[in-house]
C-alpha cells in the first residue's frame, strides 16, 4: 500500500485547513488509517484515528473538537479537516494504514501502523 499525503501549507492562527491521504496498491482490503504529527525536536505523535468503515474513531486531547477525520467513498482516500488551528499545531503530518483489519478496529499505537505517507508540512503562524 502507497500513500500519498497532502493539502499543507501555511495559515494563520484561528484558521482552517484540510489534509488529504490517498492510498493506493491493496486498497481492496479493509484498512485502518490515521494521521500523525512530528514538530521540530519533537517526537511523533498520534493525531487522529478512523476504522475502515469509519464507524470509529479516535483523536488526540490536544485535537478533539478542532479536528475530524473522514474517509471517501471510496474508502482508499482519508481527509482530515483542521478547524481553529493554533500554532502549537504546527508539525508534518503523515498518514498511516494498518490492517487489513474484519472489524471496525483503529489503533492510536504508532508501531502497528505498517504503511506511511511522505507527510505534509502544516505551519500555523501567530
Amino acid at each position: 500500500v502507497q500513500l500519498q499525503a497532502s493539502g499543507g501549507g501555511l495559515v494563520q492562527a484561528g484558521g482552517s485547513v484540510r489534509l488529504s491521504c490517498v492510498a493506493s496498491g491493496r486498497t481492496s482490503e479493509n484498512y485502518a488509517m490515521s494521521w500523525f504529527r512530528q514538530a521540530p525536536g519533537k517526537e511523533r505523535e498520534f493525531v487522529a484515528a478512523i476504522s475502515w468503515g469509519g464507524a470509529s474513531t479516535w483523536y488526540a486531547d490536544a485535537v478533539r473538537g478542532r479536528f475530524t477525520i473522514s474517509r471517501g467513498d471510496a474508502k482508499n482516500t482519508m481527509y482530515l479537516q483542521m478547524n481553529s488551528l493554533k500554532p502549537e499545531d504546527t508539525a508534518v503530518y503523515y498518514c498511516a494504514a494498518s490492517g487489513p483489519y474484519y472489524s471496525d478496529y483503529c489503533t492510536t499505537v504508532a508501531d502497528e501502523y505498517d504503511y506511511w505517507g511522505q507527510g505534509t508540512q502544516v505551519t500555523v503562524s501567530s
